[in-house]
């Protein structure tokens, strides 16, 4: 008999309408598995389970009152959910689980951006992500973890065990998005919302296995609140199944009066329409994985994955090229005195300034640094660098890089084993080293999708590993990108591959 968590969100959302499924019985099932494997992964920061039980006793009287029409239809398991839904007037996702980051936030539920100067902090407000995701019918079981203030790939908050990637417990799960991903990942809940400010969402879903879409820049609302006046970090999915990205993205990407970036996606079919629909024609694919440091290299796990997914492409039809993506090392230096000053976006009193972990204070105060004609021209630089990598991208339709130069790192590897006099310098400089492909399109605000299109091979002191790919579409391209990556996902599926923790 199938596992509640086995099914994909929209099959849970099917099987709910269907009666097959109590959303009681599923948010219960959910909050068992979290008891049990939680406490390994540290996928969550904050649950909420007694709001979660209540959403799903009311979603159960919805569905009940909608059971002469599409409550009483018993639909094909991740194919009649939208249109049965629409039918009786429900939300299309209505008592389906799942999470939010705890960059987001939420109110009436503690928000602490991984970090204990905000232990405390209960919003009053929602983030419109965690609103629209709640209009769509899903339950959030509570926030997940992040590392202090989204600042680095990986997820150690100071205070709380390391997030790890369900594959091999001793390693990290990735960042900043590292709770959704070792969440959605282990079965905890089929789909998670997650942000993207330099690889956020695509690291954590390239090591743990899963679907990650960095949406483009003006597709999702980041208000109410904000706090990146560049639009740097977006909204996406994390999600095992590409029509389940797409079907959270349909949630999202809701147009939201007085966003101050232009909404880059036309109206039409929606995103999960596209992704079912899978035949994105024949394309032009160009392809790199020369990181922008030339001193950096490509481990060759992450490169086989790119010449996989290269001959994959081919063998579907496709014309795939060699890229130059339009990049120069120039741009580390313009991202680098962006991401300090970002790094500025939450306040701290300055008695708590030393209770911060060394990175970020290390951020902060090169942020502090930064005077006002320099950041300026910093932002100008950005647009610039954006102008060409886009115009570079405009020789192809989708353009194939690894989405991480190496593979997932253990727990400690970035921060001397927790080491509170660890260099933060070579803190970064690792980090760069992991993730050299990413953050130059949260510059261009293009969207970037992870496929878990590679796994390595077992060995005696190291499980199967995922390894992640990118795909990167023009601006307001994310419908193509997720028909693309369901054509890929039928010919080399993963549904059948689960973490030892499953």
């Amino acid at each position: 008999m199938t596992e509640p968590h086995e099914l994909t969100a929209l099959q849970q959302a099917a099987a709910l309408r269907a009666g097959e499924l109590g959303a009681v019985e599923l948010v219960e099932h959910a909050l068992r598995r979290i008891e049990r494997l939680d406490p390994t992964l540290a996928a969550f920061v904050t649950l909420t389970p007694e709001r979660a039980l209540d959403a799903a006793r009311a979603a159960e009287k919805l569905l009940a009152g909608a059971s002469g029409t599409a409550g009483s239809r018993r639909a094909e398991p991740g194919r009649a959910e939208a249109g049965s839904a629409e039918a009786a007037g429900l939300p299309p996702l209505l008592g389906v689980p799942t999470a939010i980051k705890d960059l987001a936030v939420t109110a009436g539920v503690r928000t602490t951006f991984g970090s204990p100067v905000y232990a405390d902090y209960v919003p009053e407000v929602d983030d419109d992500a965690a609103r629209l995701l709640a209009a769509a019918g899903t339950i959030s079981l509570g926030k997940t973890a992040v590392p202090e203030f989204g600042l680095p790939p990986y997820t150690e908050p100071a205070g709380r065990p390391a997030t790890v990637t369900p594959w091999d417990v001793r390693r990290l799960a990735g960042g900043s998005s590292g709770g959704a991903g070792a969440a959605v990942a282990a079965g905890l809940i089929a789909f998670a919302h997650g942000t993207d400010g330099g690889g956020s969402i695509r690291i954590p879903a390239s090591v743990c296995g899963l679907v990650g879409l960095k949406t483009s820049r003006g597709l999702v609302s980041r208000g109410p609140v904000g706090g990146d006046p560049l639009g740097l970090s977006v909204s996406g999915p994390l999600a095992r199944t590409v029509p389940d990205a797409a079907a959270m993205l349909d949630a999202l990407a809701v147009p939201v009066p007085g966003e101050p970036f232009t909404r880059p996606v036309a109206g039409g079919e929606s995103f999960l329409e596209a992704a079912r629909r899978a035949e994105p024609g024949r394309l032009r694919i160009g392809r790199y994985a020369r990181p922008m440091l030339p001193e950096l290299t490509v481990d060759p796990a992450c490169l086989a994955a790119y010449e996989r997914t290269s001959e994959l492409l081919a063998d579907l039809g496709h014309e795939v090229v060699d890229l130059d993506p339009g990049t120069d090392p120039a741009f580390v230096e313009v991202f680098e005195t962006l991401w300090a000053v970002l790094a500025h976006g939450h306040p701290v009193p300055l008695a708590a300034e030393h209770t911060l972990k060394p990175l970020t204070r290390w951020w902060r105060a090169r942020g502090a640094a930064v005077s006002g004609p320099e950041f300026m021209a910093a932002a100008q630089a950005a647009h610039n660098v954006s102008r060409r990598v886009i115009a570079a991208h405009l020789a192809v339709d989708v353009a194939l890089t690894p989405t991480l130069a190496q593979l997932p790192r253990p727990v400690g590897w970035f921060t001397d084993g927790g080491d509170p006099a660890h260099d933060p310098a070579d803190d970064y400089a690792r980090q760069q080293a992991f993730t050299p492909f990413t953050a130059i399109y949260n510059i261009t605000g293009q969207p970037a999708l992870n496929l878990p299109l590679g796994w390595t091979e077992p060995t005696d002191d190291r499980p199967v590993l995922p390894v992640g790919v990118q795909l990167v579409g023009a601006p307001g391209a994310d419908r193509l990108l997720l028909e693309l990556g369901a054509s890929l996902a039928a010919a080399a599926p993963w549904d059948d591959r689960h973490p030892p923790t499953w």
